[in-house]
């Protein structure tokens, strides 16, 4: 028998119709995005708590300085707002924050003086480096119940979902 033969009420008797199957898929993806989004909100949380309680510091200060001590040379405002995803208002808060606690120094631009380009001070770098090695215990306390095939396929997914992510953004841009 070929399937051109089976009546279609019998050959789709099981499977819903298109718009079921659409609303099941929409659904799914629905299912993802919000489980993805908690995931990562409550591991968020808890790492903000354990910066504000441990080190009396916020995950956007942290984050300024993880950018800056991954480039010692340097780095103007407007490429750490370009990197953090927000505004250079933002940025110039955290910098007079950090620069008044002497975690960082902003040098001027000999060309340019409106522009500085900004490095973590040797004290900002030490507490950068005590913070950081405090993150990564936590991540991994966070991770390490997960198997190391599974642990591989997340970030394979995520991945890949960031590429596509990137390419749908500037497609609609």
């Amino acid at each position: 028998m070929k399937i051109q033969d089976i009546p279609t009420d019998k050959l789709f008797a099981d499977t819903p119709d298109l718009e079921s199957r659409l609303a099941a898929q929409e659904q799914g993806e629905m299912r993802l995005w919000l489980r993805l989004l908690s995931c990562a909100t409550l591991i968020e949380n808890e790492i903000r708590s354990r910066l504000r309680r441990e080190f009396k510091t916020t995950l956007p200060r942290f984050e300024l300085m993880a950018q800056l001590h991954e480039c010692p040379e340097g780095m103007r405002m407007t490429e750490l707002s370009r990197r953090m995803l927000v505004t250079n208002g933002n940025i110039t808060g955290i910098t007079d924050q950090l620069e008044k606690e002497g975690m960082l120094e902003r040098h001027r631009q000999a060309h340019d003086r409106r522009s500085s380009v900004l490095r973590l001070t040797p004290q900002g770098k030490k507490q950068y480096q005590i913070m950081a090695a405090a993150y990564r215990e936590w991540l991994s306390a966070f991770f390490a119940p997960l198997s190391a095939p599974n642990k591989e396929g997340l970030l394979d997914s995520l991945g890949e979902l960031k590429l596509l992510a990137h390419i749908q953004t500037h497609n609609n841009a």
